[in-house]
């Protein structure tokens, strides 16, 4: 801790404190995740889990781990600070005026690419929410907050603890089944709703109909200005049964033209981000956002 000075608490939790730091050579902030070590040694493993998955990421939708380090009986996750914020944040300071499509589909679309990538590690985030999406200064959306994920031994294969927000937990985790990435669709899905209508897409007074609604899909339709498009995808995300949710991979490559058509970026610099989205016949499908002030493009090659 010696080489950190704290600026700030800016969080506090049943992990510890999340606290805003700054090196003492440098003029960038950071996070600093302050967690108490167990003493059984099953548990000091599940509390640097978290570390070990965050430190194997590198994407720019994702936000990006720096060290970790033991002191005085504590773990220590430093990380990137996102000073635009956390989307619930954004949401609450909308106070009932809906953002317009081409501002959630900019948002969502780096949430599918930082999705996309956590999968592509076969790991699931497994408490994906307005709260743990972060937000740069110059918009870039960041998926943040690894304390509940896990790793799969491969690509099909399935966990069954449970873990995760209830408002934006799956019907088969619900029902106590077995799941794999498609549960962090539906948990995207139900951000994207509350994105369009700054509500959860599931509300109840009680938990039992709160997972009755959830188990049967029953949701509130998205106002009728959204397009066509956005409202069947929403639809196909909240598929009960998850072999008929599609894939982040999916989603990102069967809607390339219609659904990210706006996505963007506000800032001055291009930047560029090449994702490999399926291969058949040997032929590899790109598509390539390019990200400009005032103008947007979505080119296929």
């Amino acid at each position: 801790m010696d080489q950190y000075s704290i600026v700030n608490v800016i969080g506090k939790g049943s992990f510890g404190r999340a606290l805003l730091v700054q090196p003492i050579n440098e003029e960038q902030n950071y996070v600093m995740k302050e967690i108490r070590l167990p003493k059984a040694d099953s548990g000091i493993r599940n509390s640097k889990r978290e570390a070990v998955l965050l430190s194997r990421m590198k994407h720019p939708n994702v936000v990006a781990f720096k060290e970790s380090f033991e002191a005085d009986g504590h773990l220590y996750i430093v990380m990137e600070f996102c000073s635009g914020g956390d989307l619930l944040q954004r949401i609450q300071q909308q106070k009932n005026v809906l953002f317009t499509e081409d501002v959630i589909l900019k948002w969502f679309a780096q949430m599918c690419l930082g999705t996309k990538h956590i999968h592509d590690k076969r790991v699931l985030h497994r408490d994906l929410k307005s709260k743990n999406i972060f937000l740069t200064v110059s918009g870039t959306v960041k998926l943040g907050d690894f304390g509940s994920a896990c790793s799969l031994n491969s690509a099909k294969a399935y966990v069954q603890t449970y873990v995760g927000t209830p408002y934006y937990v799956s019907p088969e985790i619900w029902d106590n089944k077995p799941y794999n990435n498609k549960s962090d669709v539906w948990s995207l899905g139900c951000v994207l709703y509350e994105l369009c209508t700054l509500q959860h897409p599931f509300q109840s007074r009680s938990w039992k109909s709160l997972i009755l609604k959830v188990c049967r899909g029953a949701y509130a339709p998205l106002p009728s200005h959204f397009s066509y498009e956005l409202h069947y995808l929403i639809k196909n995300m909240f598929k009960t049964n998850p072999k008929d949710r599609p894939s982040v991979h999916t989603i990102l490559s069967s809607h390339p033209t219609s659904i990210f058509d706006g996505v963007m970026q506000e800032d001055h610099e291009i930047r560029i981000i090449q994702i490999h989205y399926f291969e058949e016949k040997k032929h590899i499908f790109f598509i390539t956002f390019y990200y400009f002030r005032k103008k947007k493009y979505c080119t296929a090659k």
